[in-house]
């Protein structure tokens, strides 16, 4: 009702004690190409849809490289997330000029909530119209943490952004309590599982996600597209054989439903004939 009234600046708060510019922020990110993040206890995969907006273009980068031990990956407006991540990069490089250590992933997170926080108390400034999950490994083992444009941070097991997202997150909320004593791998799959559930019956493909891994015996880094190609392969084996083996549960079931339906018709039948007939 009021919105017209309250929305042209972000420091002025409606009636209803809300702040529209960092709403229309936090849509910006539902609204962007879906970003999913699991991690384990040695190991973090960040994995990320990025289709092209026309045939005739070439996609953006939704990942990026912080350092060997953290990266990122964005929803929402690509632009701010580059601007972001470079802020990152020039912290990890000053961070590690000062004190030759690498920078502690919460440290860092904590930062760029900072930096967030201040575009909506300053009223000649816009919030950043992205999210970022933030993955990476420091001496406490591995970290994921979700960065919002209204400046707060959760730390997650597994979490996924943009659109779509519902159906990956529905996914791992149904498998989070194993990816603690997950390997690598099985990270992987199920990070392309829960990309392919925001597809929404698309073919997944490797030329249009992205997935990358740290670790902490492991510096970060993108998959190449025919590595991730292969693993999508395997995956889509495995999917089939288990549609296969279900139909043919399904077939042997109904058989034998069949056969149980005869008898007792067999039986009825012997019930009500005449003891001469028997």
């Amino acid at each position: 009702m009021f919105r017209n009234q309250y929305d042209t600046d972000v420091t002025t708060w409606s009636p209803a004690g809300r702040l529209f510019q960092v709403e229309y922020a936090m849509e910006a990110v539902k609204q962007g190409s879906a970003a999913i993040g699991l991690r384990s206890k040695s190991h973090v995969v960040l994995a990320c849809v990025n289709k092209a907006n026309s045939e005739l273009s070439s996609h953006q980068k939704k990942i990026f490289k912080v350092d060997d031990h953290i990266g990122v990956a964005i929803a929402g407006l690509t632009a701010d997330g580059r601007v972001l991540s470079r802020y990152m990069r020039t912290e990890c490089i000053n961070y590690s000029f000062n004190y030759e250590s690498p920078l502690p992933v919460g440290r860092l997170v904590v930062q760029l909530a900072d930096k967030a926080q201040v575009c909506t108390q300053r009223s000649w400034k816009r919030p950043y119209g992205v999210g970022l999950l933030v993955g990476g490994t420091d001496e406490s083992g591995a970290h994921l943490y979700y960065n919002c444009p209204s400046g707060n941070y959760f730390e997650y097991q597994a979490f996924a952004i943009g659109s779509r997202s519902q159906a990956a997150k529905t996914y791992l909320e149904r498998r989070f309590e194993n990816f603690m004593d997950s390997s690598r791998d099985d990270l992987i799959k199920d990070a392309l599982i829960a990309v392919r559930e925001t597809l929404q019956g698309e073919t997944l493909k490797s030329s249009i996600c992205t997935v990358a891994v740290v670790g902490v015996d492991e510096a970060f880094h993108i998959l190449d597209q025919e590595t991730v190609q292969q693993l999508i392969n395997g995956f889509e084996i495995v999917r089939e054989t288990e549609a296969g083996a279900a139909e043919e549960g399904g077939a042997a079931e109904e058989g034998a439903a069949e056969e149980g339906a005869a008898a007792e018709q067999g039986a009825a039948a012997d019930q009500d004939a005449a003891p001469m007939d028997i």
